[in-house]
C-alpha cells in the first residue's frame, strides 16, 4: 500500500486521552491557498436565487428539505442564519452570506479531492486503525464576519453512525481559529462518556432521539490554532463554537470519516447515499 502510519505514541497517547488532536503545520500555505481560490471560485459561478436553505444547529431547519438531503452526493451551498433581511433579500454579498457549501467536495472536486485523499491524511487514518475508510461527508466551512452562527455542543457520532460507531473529525484551519473569530471549544476526555443521543431521519423527518444535556461552559477548553493546522476530533467528543462577532472570517476545510470493516452504517442516519463512497485505502 505504501502509506505508513504518521502519529507518534505521544500524539495518540494525548488523542485517546483527550478526544482530540492539534497537528500544527498539517497543510502548507500553498494547499491552504489552492483550497481557498477554488471555494471562491465554486462561490463566483453559484447563484443564490437556485436556493435560500439556511444551515443552523439550532433549529435544523435545513434538514426539512430535499436540497440538504441530496447534499450528500453534491457540492450545495447553505446559508447564514443572519444572511437574511426580513423581505428574504442577501444584507450582504453571497460570497459573506454563506454558512457552509458541502456534502461531496472531496468527491467532486479535484483540489479538494486531492488533500482529502494525500498519503499524509492516510498515514494519519492508518495510526487511528481505520482498516477501510471512507469520507462520509465534507464541507468547506466559512464563520462568516459578524453573522458567523454559532454551532451548539454535539459528538459528530450522533449525526454520523456506525455500529460500532468509528466516526472521526478532521478540522482543517484555513485561516487562524481564535477567540475572537469563533474557534473550536472542547470538553477534554469526553468522548469517554460515550454517545449522548443521536440524530435520526425516519418517517417523521429527522429528530435527535433524546433531548440535550446541559453543559457546564467551565468545563471547555478553547482550540485556538494557526492556519494550516489540523484538529483531529472523536467522534464522541462534545466541542462546539460560538458565534463570529468579528470583522475576521474563519474558513475551514472539514471531513468526517467512518470505517466500512467490521462495521455498519446506520440506515436511520441522514445520509442516504444512492452510491457508496470509495474507501481511501483498504
Amino acid at each position: 500500500m505504501g502509506i505508513h502510519g504518521s502519529l507518534s505514541s505521544d500524539q495518540l497517547n494525548f488523542f485517546n486521552t483527550q478526544g482530540y488532536l492539534v497537528m500544527e503545520s498539517f497543510s502548507s500555505l500553498e494547499e491552504i491557498e489552492s483550497m481557498r481560490k477554488r471555494m471562491d471560485d465554486l462561490l463566483d459561478e453559484f447563484d443564490p436565487s437556485t436556493t435560500s436553505t439556511i444551515f443552523s444547529t439550532k433549529t435544523h431547519q435545513h434538514a426539512t428539505n430535499d436540497y440538504f438531503f441530496e447534499s450528500a452526493e453534491k457540492i450545495s451551498f447553505f446559508f447564514e442564519e443572519k444572511a437574511f433581511d426580513e423581505d428574504g433579500n442577501l444584507k450582504q454579498p453571497k460570497k459573506l452570506s454563506i454558512n457552509k457549501v458541502g456534502h461531496a467536495l472531496d468527491e467532486l472536486d479535484p483540489v479538494f479531492k486531492k488533500f482529502s485523499r494525500s498519503d499524509k491524511l492516510s498515514g494519519l487514518l492508518l495510526s487511528l486503525g481505520y482498516k477501510k475508510p471512507v469520507i462520509i461527508q465534507s464541507m468547506y466551512i466559512f464563520k462568516q464576519p459578524g453573522i458567523g452562527g454559532e454551532v451548539v455542543p454535539h459528538q459528530d457520532n450522533s449525526f454520523l453512525y456506525t455500529e460500532p460507531s468509528t466516526c472521526t473529525g478532521l478540522w482543517l484551519a484555513l485561516e487562524d481559529a481564535t477567540l475572537v473569530n469563533g474557534c473550536l471549544w472542547a470538553i477534554p476526555g469526553s468522548h469517554k462518556n460515550g454517545l449522548v443521543r443521536r440524530f435520526i431521519r425516519d418517517e417523521n423527518g429527522v429528530h435527535f432521539d433524546k433531548p440535550s444535556p446541559s453543559y457546564d461552559q467551565k468545563d471547555f477548553v478553547p482550540v485556538e490554532v494557526k492556519a494550516g493546522s489540523l484538529v483531529v476530533i472523536h467522534g464522541d467528543l462534545i466541542h462546539q463554537s460560538f458565534e463570529n462577532r468579528s470583522s475576521q472570517s474563519r474558513h475551514a476545510y472539514s471531513l468526517h470519516v467512518v470505517d466500512t470493516d467490521g462495521c455498519r452504517w446506520a440506515q436511520d442516519n441522514w445520509i442516504r447515499r444512492k452510491v457508496d463512497p470509495e474507501p481511501i485505502y483498504g
